[in-house]
């Protein structure tokens, strides 16, 4: 359990939680208005661009719940400091790569780190002020993680442009130098309930969702009925069925399958699974069509997709306030129908020479989804569970949301080599709209799914009864709604 903590300058505690975070969001959106740039500059395919991507995020979503069980052990504060030590240190051999596979390799390092600064610096945050502060202090914290998302692209354009790619990662080493120093001034080394860390679950899991990413990765070039395509996809399903059995048996499983006796729970990660899959291996593909067939610039594009990126910065707090009075599951069907319609029209206006005055109003109205389904589905997930299990609950829902980005990248991928396309602008659009037409239906699908969610309003009585917590409440969730946004948008 945790020591007594000794308590610094609010200020001073805000800063140290938050900037590691800003800089592990703003370095994944810096990243997707780079790839055509590492296309033409390290000769890399579009199946290695997609790794650039998926690299982070396996090995992120690998990791991230044996870094919050790290820190539970070890002290918090701890393992932040090595996260952001692991991070700094990827980042600067992501800089200094010269060829794809170099960079596939510190991406995934820099997955490592990130793991052990996103789930911790929240719970440094709220252990390092008082309770009267809290709220306050998670309010700043998630607008923090809100500017990651509406700066990062912009920064990435504007670096990409004005200097070059690498520099995209040398920031974050600067960063890395004034934040460790600042984190161990400032934060409590908290510690928490020590269990066993179940690394047989962490490895099945992991080895079973790489094998399954990488046999989709190499199936267009490899053939779907080839020897080596279905032993990795057989193997994947085995590795992944006995890590089910592994977590049934254990004592400290790394996911407790008995939250999914949980209607809500069990729901709210079947949509959080797909809305990932859905509207990020979509997104994959079309931010490289800014630049590849609408010829922008890495800045261009960062200033045309602003309103698809700022959007969920404002519609998400405001979903989650509204979100007790109106019910999370109606937020979350609408939200998941506007981001599948915007998809689906997107998909419709692809072409060479379509203006971009006609992108804008799919993108502003994909954005509008996208806020309307952070908030309430973090509400969702939790609302129906002991407070025991929030901080399990919230890194399971983590985990699948990751595997949902990197499979849906794959896939989609997979649907665009497979039907032809490359990064030429002749030969991009005609591929490119299978694969988002793909995302808009599984988006569709999620929200079916969604329809079975509880409604998720609290009670009139309630907010009579316990108007100060309700407060209270709705201040912390719209304060981290900007932060759900923050970690879905920026993998």
């Amino acid at each position: 359990m945790s020591l007594p903590s000794r308590r610094r300058p609010f200020g001073l505690v805000v800063a140290a939680a938050s900037l590691p975070m800003f800089m592990a969001t703003l370095d994944n959106l810096v990243m997707t208005n780079a790839l055509p740039v590492l296309h033409a500059e390290l000769g890399a395919t579009v199946e290695e661009l997609q790794w650039f991507v998926n690299a982070y995020t396996l090995s992120f979503a690998s990791m991230i719940l044996i870094a919050s069980a790290l820190g539970d052990r070890f002290g918090r504060r701890t393992v932040f400091l090595i996260g952001i030590a692991i991070f700094g240190l990827g980042s600067a051999l992501a800089a200094l790569s010269t060829d794809p596979g170099q960079l596939i390799a510190a991406r995934a390092l820099q997955g490592v780190g990130g793991a052990g600064v996103m789930p911790l610096s929240l719970a440094l945050l709220a252990g390092g002020v008082s309770d009267r502060l809290r709220p306050a202090a998670i309010g700043i914290w998630g607008g923090i993680s809100g500017l990651g998302v509406a700066v990062g692209p912009l920064v990435g354009g504007t670096v990409v442009e004005g200097w070059n790619w690498q520099a995209i990662f040398w920031i974050n080493v600067p960063v890395a130098v004034v934040a460790i120093p600042l984190a161990l001034f400032s934060l409590n080394n908290d510690f928490g309930l020590k269990q066993r860390i179940d690394v047989i679950g962490a490895v099945l899991a992991g080895v079973g969702v790489l094998a399954l990413v990488h046999a989709i990765v190499r199936g267009n070039d490899d053939g779907w009925s080839s020897v080596g395509v279905i032993g990795e996809i057989v193997a994947g399903g085995v590795l992944l069925l006995a890590f089910i059995v592994w977590q049934a048996r254990t004592r400290t499983p790394l996911l407790p399958l008995r939250l999914f006796r949980d209607r809500s729970f069990s729901l709210t990660n079947v949509v959080g699974f797909a809305f990932s899959f859905g509207t990020f291996g979509a997104v994959f593909i079309l931010i490289q069509y800014m630049q590849v067939v609408q010829g922008s610039t890495p800045l261009e594009a960062a200033v045309q997709t602003t309103p698809w990126t700022i959007a969920p910065m404002f519609v998400a707090p405001i979903a989650g306030i509204i979100a007790p009075r109106v019910g999370t599951r109606i937020l979350m069907v609408t939200g998941l129908l506007l981001q599948g319609i915007a998809l689906g029209w997107i998909a419709v206006l692809l072409s060479q020479t379509v203006p971009y005055a006609q992108l804008v109003a799919p993108f502003l109205l994909a954005g509008i989804g996208m806020g309307l389904v952070f908030a309430p589905s973090a509400t969702a997930l939790l609302t129906t569970l002991p407070g025991v299990d929030h901080a399990t609950a919230s890194g399971v829902n983590s985990t699948v949301r990751e595997i949902g980005v990197a499979l849906g990248t794959a896939v989609m991928t997979a649907i665009f080599v497979g039907a032809g396309g490359q990064l030429l602008p002749d030969l991009y659009v005609d591929a490119a709209r299978p694969a988002v037409f793909t995302g808009a239906a599984v988006l569709f699908v999620a929200a079916i799914a969604a329809l079975w969610l509880p409604a998720g309003r609290r009670p009139q009585e309630t907010d009579a009864v316990d108007g100060g917590a309700g407060n209270v409440g709705a201040a912390g969730t719209a304060g981290t709604s900007a932060a759900a946004a923050t970690e879905s948008a920026a993998r």
